[in-house]
């Protein structure tokens, strides 16, 4: 497993060295660490991450497993996803090139507006592609996530109970007004899907507004094919959803029906997670998704 301290760039340089040779290193960077990893940028370009399990054979289980769900994730996608350049199974470790791009949520709110119809349309026919994958080959490579509708709104409850000073008052009562109805019927099918389809996961050009590619593939699962179409909403609008439905596929009603109550508990999510972290901007996309999920006129 990677060293601590002053080691670690030295861990980088060497497996990079092992496992691309002749590739010069003048540059690693700490990219980020989180419970489950801790990544480095190699030279702005390489992306070198190593798994922090603690049991070597779990931890090598981990990176076989996810190498394999990218290169069939890769199969499928019409867009670009991150593609392992080598891995380290006894280490924990995977690396590969940036995709090109700009997080989503990196942009300006205005100018993501105003051209959310493309980022949509593309991102509807993505998840049109990932959901006709067939279930039964995706599920050796992820878990099942089906989790009872009715332990979305306890959890949800509870994350309100915790955020509630930061919701304006005027929306308070709609919001509790939700969390007090019946939660919609669960899905018929599950499908293969991301899971986690949030803004910060979704790369384009700024200049041409495309979808240059969607990373963080960790909580892929065959799951409800409205969760991502609710985070879709949650971050991107109502005309986002619809345009992203529009470009689905024949059932897109039945996954309209929930995709608003998984956006509603996923803005009480992103707000929590905002102010755990101090990301400002994931508190300031939630304040502004309260306009259109919990509106004070009941529109």
């Amino acid at each position: 497993m990677v060293s601590q301290g002053n080691d670690r760039a030295a861990d980088v340089r060497d497996v990079v060295a092992a496992h691309l040779p002749g590739y010069g290193v003048e540059s690693v960077a700490l990219l980020g660490e989180g419970e489950d990893n801790i990544a480095f940028q190699v030279d702005n370009e390489l992306i070198v991450r190593f798994a922090k399990e603690p049991d070597p054979a779990s931890r090598a289980a981990l990176v076989r497993d996810e190498a394999r769900l990218l290169a069939a994730v890769a199969d499928v996608s019409p867009v670009p996803v991150p593609e392992p350049s080598f891995t380290v199974a006894e280490q924990g470790c995977l690396a590969y090139f940036k995709l090109p791009g700009l997080p989503l949520i990196d942009t300006e709110p205005a100018q993501r507006s105003s051209h959310v119809g493309p980022v949509a349309a593309a991102l509807g026919e993505f998840l049109g592609a990932l959901h006709s994958a067939p279930v039964g080959e995706m599920a050796g490579l992820v878990e099942t996530d089906d989790e009872p509708m009715a332990v979305w709104v306890e959890e949800s409850a509870q994350i309100y109970a915790a955020i509630i000073e930061m919701v304006p008052p005027a929306h308070r009562p709609v919001v509790e007004a939700f969390l007090g109805a019946s939660p919609p019927a669960g899905p018929r099918d599950l499908v293969f899907s991301h899971n986690d389809l949030g803004i910060e996961h979704v790369l384009v050009d700024p200049d041409a507004w495309t979808v240059t590619g969607v990373i963080d593939w960790s909580d892929a699962a065959i799951t409800d094919p409205a969760r991502d179409f609710g985070l879709l909403y949650r971050d991107l609008g109502p005309d986002a959803l619809d345009l992203a439905l529009g470009v689905y596929r024949a059932d897109a009603e039945d996954v309209r029906a929930r995709a608003g109550f998984y956006a509603r508990c996923g803005v009480l999510e992103d707000m929590a997670y905002g102010l755990e972290t101090g990301h400002r901007k994931y508190l300031d996309k939630s304040l502004a998704a309260l306009e259109w999920l919990f509106p004070v006129d009941g529109g």
